[in-house]
Parts: structure tokens; C-alpha cells; sequence
């Protein structure tokens, strides 16, 4: 799935991202870790990986669309 960044702290390695269809989805620094990224650009499309479903749904895994998809997580 593809999102926008839309928030990012690099102190704390977490943030959010916007969907397609405008919702935040926040992520933490274990989503961002598995990802592969140093460092993530508000504006900056990525791809992620979710789970769960309306209130609980979180991102997993965030990383620039132009990296390989190296999530092996639940769902993978």
C-alpha cells in the first residue's frame, strides 16, 4: 500500500503518514526500523504494511518506494 509521510521526528523514529484517501496512520520506530530508512522527508511517498483493521489498525513496516519490500512480519 502507498501512503504520504506526513510526519516524522527523527529523535524518535516514529511519525505518520497519510493515506490515499486522506487518513493518518500513525507508525513507530519499530515500523520505521524494519523498513530499512535513515531518515524519512515529510512529502516523501512510501510504501507500507499494515495491520489490523479500523481502530486498531498500525503501520508495521514504512520504506521509500524505490527499496525492496524486505518486511517478513505477520501478513508478509
Amino acid at each position: 500500500m502507498q501512503a504520504t509521510a506526513y510526519t516524522f521526528d527523527p529523535a524518535t523514529r516514529a511519525g505518520s503518514v497519510l493515506l490515499d484517501d486522506g487518513t493518518p496512520l500513525p507508525f513507530d520506530a519499530e515500523a520505521f526500523d524494519a523498513g530499512g530508512l535513515l531518515l524519512l522527508r515529510v512529502g516523501q511517498r512510501v510504501r507500507i504494511r499494515t495491520e489490523g483493521a479500523g481502530e486498531t489498525r498500525r503501520v508495521v513496516f514504512v520504506t521509500l518506494q524505490t527499496y525492496p519490500d524486505t518486511y517478513s512480519g505477520p501478513g508478509a
